[in-house]
């Protein structure tokens, strides 16, 4: 199918290119026509002996003129005076009116001259004409072309993938053992349809799949139609979108007469909020919209109980969809698909480690401790750049040094040995990264120090790795204070040692106050505001209470920013040798592991 696919869109782009080639063909055409008129027209005008009009119907009034040559339509004329042998070139604005004034000199006898016309040259022929037919062969051409591209000369073609025979199956669908049990009566509908009629049951139309990123919502839509043996009808929300007015709305109809011409099967698509944002009366694009999203309800609507036809719809932004997609009868069933915990992060890593060549001391187990919060996608590329370093570092193995620095590339940047850093930058640097790791130390909700490096890795001159080996599905208000004064632990390092500040800790600077703000405004932390939600309102919302309600809000997120820089200020002071320590082993060797940084404050 995939190969088919592959040969349309080629023929598309041929017939693309031909389409515009024509148009610069035809501009060249025209081009050439303009320059070819202007250089015949005024091939004569080069000669210095020119008569003007007038300076020639005075000739021919004094009866001085002999021959007059000139080619029908030219606006110059060749004439041959009694008096001289060297013919001149004149001027002849209007060619009708000045034949008639001679012709009719000749007629009352007041004049003998010899008028010799010409036809016109084939070579001013051809341009004139073109110069005449180019403007509407050119916007003929345009109009085949915007016609094709957007579909309507192909009367609303759909450009979806079908796959008859998808291999996918729920035993590739690893982490999501409860939505997979939840879609498995989805997968029995498919295959009996009829024993959920006879008792009078009706399956959900739609299923509406949510998530971050990379959880898998594509994947587990296959492993339904796998599992049922069914038809999968894929499309993007995007590919609905056009220009036209209605040319969405017609895709949406011819998706849906393909998926009931192959019944039972499965439509899926992707990125649903394309298309089924919430409704508005704007005009222009936003009408096509609106005139899509309708005719996907009337659609979902128009599906009889003997039609087995399933609609999947994935989003990662669930709180955008219209209403009236998500009521009972449409997508009345809405499936979380969240980040995998422990075990099905270690599921996941054992099915993407399947045709990679793991050594013995690669441990699945302790890299899915580590990467806690991360999606199926993001575990996946980490496996597939540990099989890149292992290649370009000769291994015949990928060992579990290429996975931690396929971890750590994944998430901080490439590391670049190779920039050249001021001894007063190394410095700087070596504090900020201890002041860091000191703080975070001494602060019982933050988690445990796995790295800390002063070698640049991507934009970052430094990093802090903390070892993420639980999963948390809330803070609290303690974790999240203390998270900020661990953010704010480079910075005062800085000041403390050195007695200046540098631009390094911005990224830090900006995620605590990202964190403080929604303290504040998102989860209802601050003692003087209360418990009130003031992130997402409308300006005359939050007016409601008070004017001042901004500057509240300001000041407090300012208290809980200075309130946490104060508390890693003290501590630092009250651990200065232990920062000492850290800053000079990191001098040293540019790195410190977990064991080392753990030995520093072995004793306490």
């Amino acid at each position: 199918m995939n190969n088919k696919n592959n040969q349309k869109n080629k023929k598309e782009q041929k017939s693309n290119k031909a389409l515009i080639g024509i148009i610069i063909l035809l501009v060249i055409l025209l081009i050439a026509g303009i320059v070819a008129i202007v250089i015949i027209e005024n091939s004569d005008k080069k000669d210095e002996n020119t008569l003007s009009y007038t300076e020639l119907v005075e000739e021919i009034n004094n009866k001085n003129v002999e021959k007059i040559d000139m080619t029908v339509g030219s606006t110059t004329a060749k004439v041959k005076l009694k008096d001289e042998e060297k013919e001149k070139t004149a001027l002849i604005p209007n060619t009708e009116v000045f034949v008639e004034f001679v012709q009719q000199q000749k007629l009352t006898g007041q004049n003998d001259i010899e008028l010799n016309q010409k036809p016109r040259s084939i070579l001013v022929q051809i341009p004139s004409t073109l110069l005449s037919l180019l403007p509407t062969l050119i916007m003929v051409a345009l109009f085949i072309m915007i016609f094709k591209l957007q579909g309507l000369g192909e009367k609303g073609k759909v450009y979806d993938e079908t796959e008859t025979n998808t291999k996918v199956t729920f035993k590739d669908v690893a982490g999501l053992d409860e939505e997979k049990a939840e879609l498995v009566e989805i997968v029995d509908f498919l295959k009996k349809p009829e024993k959920y009629v006879k008792m009078g049951a009706k399956i959900p139309r739609g299923v509406l799949l949510y998530g971050k990123p990379g959880t898998g919502k594509t994947l587990i839509a296959k492993a339904i139609a796998g599992e049922a043996n069914v038809p999968f009808i894929s499309m993007s929300g995007s590919e609905f979108i056009e220009m036209f007015a209605g040319l969405g709305a017609s895709r949406v109809r011819k998706l849906f007469e393909k998926a009931r011409r192959l019944a039972p099967c499965i439509v899926f698509i992707d990125e649903i909020d394309a298309i089924g944002s919430r409704r508005t009366s704007n005009s222009g694009a936003e009408t096509e919209n609106n005139q899509t999203l309708n005719q996907l309800l009337v659609e979902m609507d128009g599906f009889s109980s003997e039609e087995t036809v399933i609609v999947l719809a994935a989003t990662n932004r669930p709180e955008m969809l219209d209403k009236a997609l998500l009521r009972p009868g449409r997508f009345d069933r809405q499936i979380t698909i969240p980040t995998p915990d422990l075990k099905g992060r270690l599921e996941i890593l054992k099915i993407h480690a399947k045709d990679k060549r793991l050594s013995d001391n690669v441990n699945l187990e302790s890299i899915a401790e580590d990467t806690a919060g991360y999606t199926g996608a993001e575990l996946a590329n980490i496996l597939n750049e540990s099989a890149i370093i292992a290649t370009k570092n000769g291994h015949d193995e990928i060992e579990n040094e290429d996975v931690e620095e396929a971890v750590k590339k994944v998430t901080v940047g490439l590391e670049k040995k190779e920039r050249v850093v001021s001894e007063k930058d190394k410095k700087l640097t070596a504090y900020h990264e201890a002041g860091h790791a000191v703080v975070s130390r001494y602060l019982p909700t933050q988690a445990n120090v796995k790295e800390v490096s002063i070698i640049p890795r991507g934009v970052a001159g430094g990093y802090t790795m903390y070892k993420t080996d639980e999963d948390k599905y809330y803070i609290s208000k303690t974790e999240m204070k203390e998270k900020l004064i661990a953010l704010l632990g480079g910075r005062a390092a800085e000041k403390l040692v050195l007695d200046d500040i540098s631009t390094g800790a911005s990224n830090d600077i900006e995620v605590a106050t990202n964190i403080a703000r929604d303290m504040v405004t998102k989860y209802g932390m601050s003692d003087k505001l209360g418990p009130i939600d003031f992130q997402g309102k409308e300006p005359y919302e939050i007016q409601m209470f008070g004017e001042d309600i901004g500057d509240k809000i300001g000041l407090e997120v300012k208290a809980l920013i200075d309130e946490a820089y104060n508390r890693a200020q003290q501590l630092l002071i009250e651990h200065r040798d232990k920062l000492d320590t850290i800053a000079g082993i990191l001098l040293k060797q540019e790195k410190i592991n977990e064991k080392e940084f753990a030995e520093v404050f072995d004793g306490e």
